[in-house]
C-alpha cells in the first residue's frame, strides 16, 4: 500500500474496543458458560437500569460482588480468550494498517473486557502492551481477585485513549476510535469533538448516530474502507483493487442511509 516513497508518513492512532467489534463473541456470555453460570445478560441489564455501574464496566463488577461470579481466577479469564472467536483477517488488518499510502496507525485495543481475556484471545496478533483492559488485583496464594485496579469503560476509555495519545504525540485530527455499543459513546463524542473519525460497527442506535461512519460486516478489513475514503482519498475502484489484490473481492457493498422514525398521536389539543 505504500505511494510515493517521498512523502513524509503521517502518523495516526487507531483506538479499538474488543468485544463484538474485534470479535463475535462477549466476555461475559463466554465466562458464564465456562462457569455454568446462567442469566448473564440479565443481570447486566438490571445494573444498566438502575445505573450502579458505568456501561461496559458491569462484568467487572459481576466478578467482584456476584457469589456465582466469585469463584473466577485469572486461568478462567485467559481460557474465556482463548474460546473467543475474532474477526476474519484481523492479523491483514494490523498489517495493512502500517502503510495506508503514506499513513501509518497505531494500533492499540481499549476495552472494559477483562486484561487477561483481551490479551488470549489476540495473542501474536496485537502486542501485550497495545492492549488496555480491566485490570484486578489477585489475591496471593489463593488468586481470589480482590479489587479492580482499572476499568476502561465510558470516561475510563476517554482516559487511556488521551493517554496514548500524549505518549505517541499524535495530534488531536489523526484519532481513529472504533466500537460497537453503549459503552463507547463517551469516547466517540470525545473523539469527535477533537475532529478525529469515528466508526460503528454495529447498529446499536446510540453510536450510529454519533459515528462518523458506520460499518457492517463479519471480516475485520472492513474497517479500512472509511479509512481509505475519508483519510486517504481512495475512491471505490482503487479501494476493490486493493482487496483483490489480496485475494479479496468486494461482493457486496451497500451504502445505506436510514431513517429511523417514532410517530405518535399529538396530545389532544396540541
Amino acid at each position: 500500500m505504500s505511494g510515493d516513497q517521498t512523502k513524509s508518513t503521517r502518523e495516526f492512532l487507531l483506538v479499538s474496543d474488543f468485544d463484538q467489534t474485534l470479535s463475535f463473541n462477549d466476555s461475559g456470555v463466554v465466562l458464564s458458560d465456562l462457569l455454568g453460570v446462567s442469566g448473564f445478560r440479565e443481570r447486566v441489564a438490571g445494573l444498566a437500569n438502575i445505573h450502579l455501574v458505568q456501561q461496559g464496566g458491569e462484568l467487572a463488577y459481576l466478578i467482584l460482588h456476584d457469589p456465582e461470579y466469585r469463584r473466577v481466577r485469572k486461568e478462567h479469564l485467559v481460557e474465556v480468550g482463548k474460546r473467543i472467536r475474532l474477526k476474519a483477517n484481523l492479523r491483514l488488518l494490523l498489517q495493512l494498517l502500517e502503510d495506508v499510502d503514506g499513513h501509518r496507525f497505531s494500533f492499540y485495543v481499549v476495552s472494559a473486557a477483562p486484561e487477561e481475556v483481551v490479551k488470549s484471545a489476540l495473542a501474536g496478533i496485537v502486542p501485550e502492551d497495545h492492549i488496555y483492559g480491566t485490570q484486578f488485583h489477585y489475591a496471593p496464594g489463593t488468586g481470589e481477585i480482590q479489587s479492580i485496579i482499572r476499568v476502561p469503560a465510558g470516561y475510563g476509555k476517554v482516559a487511556v485513549l488521551e493517554r496514548l495519545r500524549g505518549e505517541l504525540a499524535v495530534s488531536h485530527d489523526r484519532l481513529v476510535y472504533v466500537g460497537d455499543g453503549s459503552s463507547d459513546v463517551h469516547v466517540m463524542l470525545h473523539v469527535n469533538q477533537l475532529e478525529g473519525m469515528t466508526i460503528a460497527v454495529s447498529e446499536n442506535k446510540y453510536v450510529t448516530q454519533i459515528a462518523s461512519r458506520t460499518v457492517l460486516s463479519d471480516d475485520a478489513l472492513s474497517v479500512l474502507v472509511p479509512i481509505l475514503e475519508a483519510i486517504a482519498g481512495w475512491d471505490s475502484t482503487r479501494i476493490r483493487a486493493l482487496f483483490e489484490s489480496h485475494g479479496f473481492v468486494l461482493q457486496e457493498w451497500a451504502k445505506v442511509r436510514t431513517d429511523s422514525l417514532t410517530i405518535a398521536l399529538a396530545p389532544a389539543g396540541a
